[in-house]
Order: C-alpha cells, then structure tokens, then sequence
C-alpha cells in the first residue's frame, strides 16, 4: 500500500486512506484562508467556505475556526485545533462545569460546548446549503478541533437526523462528554466515528475523569508509529513506557510532542507505505 496522491471522495465507509486525507484535512485547518482554498481545489473541492467567530467564555479560547470544503461526492468539515500546551493547561483545571449536551442528552465540557455553539448554526447552514446532491458528509480535526468535530456530529445525530454525518475523523482529541452522551453516540455512530491517538499523547487523557470521558472507536499509534484498532491493556501500558523512553534527555515532553498534527500525519504515512 502507498500514500495515496489524490482525495478519494468516492469510496464508503472506514479506510486508512481516508484517515489520512482527513488528517490532511485537519491540518490545513491550521492554515490561512487563501492556503486553504489553494488546497482545497487542488484535491477536488471547489467550493470552500470559512467560519470565524470570537467569544468571551471563562476560559483562555477566544475564538472558533473551522472550513467546509465541498465536492461533488464528499463535504468536509475541518475545525482547527490550539497550541498543545494552552488546551493541557486549559484541560487540566478540573472545576470546568458541565453543560447539557445536545438534544438534552448528558453533558458536555462547558468550554467545547461554547466554542462549538459560536460556529455551529453557521456550519450546520452551509451543510444543508451545500449538500445538493447527497454528498457524504464528514467531521474532522485535531485536539480542541477534535473535540468540536465530535460534538457536531453529536448534536447533527441528535438534533437534526437529516444531515447526519457520514463519518467522523479526530486526531489527539480530549475528552468532551459525561458517559450518558458518549453511550447515545457510540450507539448512533458506531463504524462512522475514529478516534486516533498517538502513544503517549497527553491530550486525549484530559479533562480528568470520573465526569468526563470518551466515545469508543479507538485507533492506537504505538511507538513504532504503527496503528492498531485496538489497544490490549498488558502491551498497551508496557508500549506507554517504551514512548516515555525514547528520549532520555526530556521524557516529560513525550506527552507533548506526541501531540502535534505533524507527528500524526508521519505515523499515517508510515502505514501507508
């Protein structure tokens, strides 16, 4: 298998082959418009939209990005992450309060709750706009852009069932729901929605447990930098250790540089080729 050169909009269900050109997608995110709409039109999605907005949470985020690319077979909804060390010092604080979460089903992060309803009437009119000819619809991004892309696709599921996702891609996501809405959305997504996690990856481990936890679908990149679709707990801890290993000078930062959109993609590559 080799990393593939174009955007296969065409093809259903789960692939390595799009994991990847979602990862891509999340980190174009990171970039500015015009580099976006470049992208965007040379993989076959001509028509690009942007959502911006800035609000006052109590919280360090101030604002919300995030692109739709559109198709003819496929829209793409990518929303773009933080800096790793702003959402673990963020993440960290365990007196976030809860938030109902959509449709009324359990609960949410408050601040992912916010940050998502800035954008979400935005998105969710581009896509009833946009999907003029039953296009598969996906949800993707990295970190805090993980954790948005999830709860849209919550509250598309849960809220408006006609613009249901097709699928939903999140690199190094937090965690962002109470287990009564994580139990609702495994139900209703399950084989549509991947939660990839490198290694050791702080990211994925906050906001602390017992109120806040994760949807199922796990896809593990162990140190070697190969992908399983499980992670068995015996060698998954002892795989844990060996990350914290591979540099002796700093194997605090572990947790850290697991996290970048950059090491990610180089772990999709890798299995790829």
């Amino acid at each position: 298998m080799a990393v593939p050169v174009s955007f296969d909009q065409r093809s259903p269900g789960y692939s390595l082959e799009r994991a990847y050109w979602l990862a891509r997608a999340s980190d174009l995110a990171y970039k500015d418009k015009s580099t976006i709409e470049q992208q965007a039109a040379e993989w076959g999605f001509p028509v690009v939209r942007h959502h911006e907005t800035r609000f006052t949470p109590p919280f360090p985020l101030q604002d919300t990005q995030a692109y739709t690319m559109a198709g003819d077979d496929m829209i793409v909804t990518a929303f773009r992450g933080t800096e790793p060390q702003q959402i673990k010092d963020w993440l960290s604080d365990a007196t976030t309060p809860p938030r109902p979460g959509p449709g009324g089903t359990g609960h949410v992060h408050q601040g992912f709750g916010e940050a998502l309803e800035s954008v979400y009437p935005e998105v969710r009119n581009t896509l009833a706009e946009l999907r003029t000819n039953g296009q598969r619809v996906y949800f993707t991004g990295h970190s805090l852009g993980g954790a948005l892309a999830m709860l849209a696709g919550a509250r598309m599921f849960l809220e408006e069932p006609r613009l249901t996702a097709d699928g939903v891609y999140t690199y190094g996501q937090p965690r962002t729901c109470d287990r009564i809405l994580a139990t609702a959305y495994d139900k209703g997504f399950k084989d549509r929605m991947f939660r990839f996690v490198n290694n050791n990856d702080a990211v994925p481990h906050l906001p602390p447990e017992p109120v806040y936890t994760h949807v199922r679908a796990l896809r593990y990149i162990d140190s070697h930098g190969t992908l399983h679709e499980t992670m068995p707990l015996v060698s998954g801890v002892a795989d844990h250790a060996t990350g914290l290993t591979a540099d002796p000078f700093a194997p605090a930062s572990d947790g850290m540089r697991d996290h970048f959109m950059r090491n990610y993609l180089a772990a999709m590559e890798k299995n790829l080729a």
